[in-house]
């Protein structure tokens, strides 16, 4: 991808990537928590048809980017870093609606819960198939044990994390690691990233290339915010929601609705329990969802018309939703 850039910091090096025209509407995207940024390259590259200027950033532990050892991998974390990629642009990515926010499944999470301390930053919030909402009966008891800390030493742990997402197995569902036994339409693993590239091949690059992969993989499944947060962040998000719905112009969160963008056929990311939990917390005013056909790879495999649906929503007036698009 263009614009590339090697980023030194305390927890190591990050690689961020950054193009499009400087005077455009900025969009910040961050990616799920096994593929790093390029699986987001055919999304990045219509935000920049469109006339955006995009940036992306492999996450700690993932693609380019070094894994540090010695911390959680919990939004604490991930904020930081988001702090740094966009301290690190010669352009002005911070103040009042600063740019537009979009993440997908893991970075859906980590961009409400960014979202949910610093609303006046970001103009706009899109989620595609996030995690943060994910009803914790999804979570199958093999997972619980595979992400707890202190039941083995964190080695053997880490071995069997690898072994688990080497997709030589021909079930490893890298994104959706509950889903290994669903009848998906393609299995995750087979989703093209480029041309020649699939999803598991990009997986197992990492683990020969990115020693702390696993380690990030599975600490990230453990301590960041992608479960049961309904009565934790996503509060906060509500209610500056709900303080920008009125007849006072305030910065951040325009209209003060999220854009929510679902697959039908997600095993894991459901659009019905979505749909449910969202409009519970943000009323039907503080939502607007979109349904597309697809799995949960929807970001990679549509990133064009995700992006294209995204844009539309930002501009678009408030309206009651009432199915399917």
């Amino acid at each position: 991808m263009p614009g590339g850039r090697t980023v030194e910091s305390e927890y190591g090096t990050m690689r961020v990537f950054e193009w499009g025209p400087q005077d455009g509407q900025k969009v910040l995207l961050i990616h799920g928590v096994s593929t790093p940024c390029v699986a987001l390259r055919d999304m990045a590259r219509e935000f920049e048809a469109l006339g955006c200027r995009v940036m992306l950033f492999d996450l700690f532990g993932r693609g380019f980017s070094d894994a540090p050892r010695d911390i959680p991998y919990d939004d604490r974390l991930y904020t930081t870093q988001i702090l740094l990629a966009l301290a690190s642009s010669p352009l002005a990515w911070t103040g009042d609606d600063a740019f537009h926010l979009v993440g997908y499944s893991l970075g859906g999470a980590i961009a409400a819960g960014f979202v949910a301390y610093r609303p006046t930053l970001v103009r706009s919030l899109t989620l595609v198939c996030p995690g943060g909402l994910i009803r914790p009966h999804h979570v199958s008891l093999k997972s619980r044990f595979l992400h707890a800390r202190g039941i083995l030493p964190s080695c053997l742990m880490n071995a069997i994390v690898r072994y688990r997402l080497n997709s030589h197995q021909g079930k490893t569902n890298a994104d959706v690691p509950e889903a290994e036994d669903l009848d998906l339409d393609i299995p995750f693993d087979k989703v093209k990233v480029l041309p020649n590239v699939k999803v598991g091949d990009v997986v197992r690059w990492q683990l020969r290339h990115n020693q702390g992969f696993p380690q990030a993989y599975r600490s990230t499944m453990g301590n960041s915010p992608i479960y049961g947060q309904h009565s934790k962040g996503w509060m906060r998000l509500a209610q500056h929601l709900k303080d920008r719905q009125g007849g006072t112009r305030m910065p951040g969160l325009t209209n003060g609705r999220v854009c929510l963008i679902l697959a039908q056929k997600d095993p894991i990311v459901i659009a019905q329990e979505w749909i449910e939990d969202c409009i519970a917390l943000f009323g039907e005013r503080g939502v607007r969802y979109h349904v597309l056909d697809g799995g949960h790879e929807i970001a990679i495999s549509r990133g064009k018309l995700v992006a294209n649906t995204a844009m539309k929503t930002w501009s678009e007036p408030f309206q009651l939703d009432t199915g399917l698009d």
